[in-house]
């Protein structure tokens, strides 16, 4: 299980450290999309420079992950982008959906790992 978790992590970290340097730098050639919500959604997160907080978020999660620094906050912020990422994909373009639910594999599999340093913010009702 050891070495699962420590492959799962560094996939986590390779992945989100492309795709997030890829967002300021664009070395990814995306081909042209047809128009549909989903080049909607897309046109208007760069439009809007939402996209750069998620890139700085998404390079910064695969430099913890990769340095193996701080991996229960990389996985609290990296989360909300994967369940964005597979919300994407289920209900604007089914055909990409694939690598996001290998990212959130491999999410589960390092939480999974780590999941005693959750503990506290899973306990229903906080006797403090």
């Amino acid at each position: 299980m050891k070495i699962l978790a420590l492959v799962a992590r560094l996939l986590l970290g390779l992945t989100f450290l492309v795709f997030g340097l890829n967002g300021f730098f664009h070395f990814i050639p995306t081909p042209p999309m047809s128009p549909s919500p989903a080049t909607s959604f897309l046109e208007s997160m760069i439009v809007t420079h939402y996209f750069f907080p998620v890139a700085f978020l998404q390079g910064l999660c695969g430099i913890l992950f990769l340095f193996n620094r701080y991996v229960p906050l990389a996985l609290t912020l990296i989360c909300p982008v994967i369940v964005n990422i597979l919300m994407y994909h289920a209900f604007m373009s089914p055909s990409g959906i694939l690598p996001g639910l290998l990212v959130m594999i491999c999410w589960l599999i390092v939480y999974w790992h780590h999941r005693a340093a959750f503990k506290g913010i899973l306990v229903q009702k906080y006797a403090g």
